[in-house]
């Protein structure tokens, strides 16, 4: 696992103050707001910033954030429910395989320019490598070639041979349903025009998801009251350890108080 940077380096150098970016990140990912929308409610709280500022956060934080996420993430069930998803990219579909527990957590997710065999292993493997442990069961629809996929990480030992494989479009049903989480914040969007900054911005929807699931560990943050304004003064105070700053975004995200407005 990569070594974290100090929490107080990471926003060095920055004009605004890291209590703003990470709001603007949070609301971002989570909310149904543009990025002019966002402007707007930052002006009203005393920051003048453009647009592009707030997307140049999420591509710059996001795949730290979630490093510091991943480090308190709770591991998910071995009855996996696997799936795509389609995102647009400057015209062309490109798809998401994604993947919750038969308790609806999530498991996984992968962006991808193609929808195959190759595809659909490169998947798998992250996902196995995620949660430390192969599933029991892969749940699938019946499209070929996740199966074939299946098939052939067992052969080569890189799926144990007791993995059940099976195709039920009604126990599927529970990814589909997770699925509108990802689709109904991508869909207000103006559209990606790259591959990188899909998948990071992606990344960070996935994250603000699985969070607001719980699927995370206060106890790694060595907090007893586990309110929002507990854990934001814990992860933002001046000096933090490597463990307590692995907290970073997950406050920027069950902090849905308001703050007062910046001076």
């Amino acid at each position: 696992m990569s070594t974290l940077r100090n929490i107080d380096k990471l926003f060095e150098g920055r004009h605004f103050d890291r209590e703003a970016i990470a709001l603007c990140f949070h609301w971002y990912l989570r909310y149904k707001l543009s990025l002019r929308d966002l402007v707007e409610m930052m002006s009203e709280r005393g920051l003048s910033l453009a647009h592009t500022t707030i997307m140049c956060w999420v591509n710059r934080f996001t795949p730290e954030f979630v490093k510091r996420e991943n480090r308190v993430a709770t591991t998910a069930g071995r009855w996996w429910r696997v799936d795509e998803t389609y995102v647009k990219i400057r015209g062309k579909w490109v798809y998401r395989y994604r993947a919750v527990d038969r308790a609806g957590k999530t498991v996984d997710s992968r962006l991808s320019s193609r929808c195959d065999v190759a595809a659909a292993k490169a998947f798998f493997t992250k996902a196995i490598k995620s949660q430390e442990l192969a599933p029991k069961t892969i749940t699938l629809d019946g499209y070929a070639a996740p199966h074939r996929a299946v098939r052939e990480m067992k052969i080569d030992k890189l799926l144990p041979d007791g993995t059940t494989l099976r195709s039920s479009k009604y126990l599927d049903n529970l990814i589909e349903q997770d699925h509108r989480n990802l689709k109904a914040r991508v869909n207000v969007m103006l559209g990606f025009k790259r591959f990188r900054t899909a998948a990071t911005t992606i990344s960070g929807i996935e994250l603000m998801h699985r969070i607001r699931k719980g699927q995370f560990n206060l106890m790694k943050l060595h907090l007893k009251d586990a309110t929002a304004p507990s854990v934001w003064t814990a992860v933002l105070s001046a000096r933090l350890d490597d463990e307590k700053s692995d907290g970073f975004a997950l406050a920027c995200a069950i902090c849905t108080t308001t703050l007062e407005p910046f001076r």
